[in-house]
């Protein structure tokens, strides 16, 4: 059962109400906000995915693919665990309308645990790229993924992700970065 949906007007309202600015400010070190306003943050950061994903299907190219992370970016790890992320989900299912891969890029340890916790969901997953034992560092494991993406011939052209370290060391066109609280959010 998927978790129900804020609508944009909804969320627009909730993210108005919070600061009167209809921009969430940063939680203080040491809170992190309420799920609503971290699923209208969410919704602020992924707004436009869908039309970039339809203009960018459109100029073409070969094996398109999106990456994301899993834990508060797929899924709503801290707030609600084993829950998609709404409007990540929404943006990998149209995605995977416009014949782009859906590839993930994640920490865990276990590609076949983390596979399955998404498509138990309903992310449309085409590969995993998880943690090797070498690595202590979640950025590194993000890079050495998109790399081994790219070098696969995969054209990433969305990058999904909550903390900074998902974005480091480029090989993708654009990055969706959702909230993370001063890396409060992991």
């Amino acid at each position: 059962m998927r978790a129900p949906r804020i609508g944009p007007f909804a969320a627009a309202a909730l993210a108005c109400v919070t600061l009167g600015t209809g921009l969430a400010a940063p939680a203080a070190a040491g809170s992190l906000p309420g799920f609503d306003t971290w699923l209208a943050d969410v919704h602020q950061a992924m707004s436009g995915g869908t039309q970039y994903l339809d203009d960018r299907t459109q100029r073409g190219g070969s094996k398109l693919a999106i990456v994301t992370d899993i834990d508060n970016t797929a899924l709503e790890t801290y707030y609600r665990p084993g829950h998609a992320t709404q409007d990540v989900l929404d943006f990998a299912e149209h995605a995977k309308s416009l014949g782009v891969s859906v590839l993930v890029a994640s920490y865990r340890s276990d590609a076949s645990d983390a596979k399955n916790a998404l498509t138990g969901v309903g992310y449309p997953v085409d590969r995993v790229c998880v943690r090797t034992s070498g690595e202590k560092h979640a950025t590194d494991t993000k890079q050495r993924c998109r790399k081994e993406y790219a070098a696969a011939g995969y054209t990433i052209i969305a990058n999904v992700g909550n903390r900074p370290g998902d974005f480091t060391g480029g090989n993708y066109e654009k990055g969706f970065k959702l909230p993370d609280y001063d890396e409060q959010l992991s």
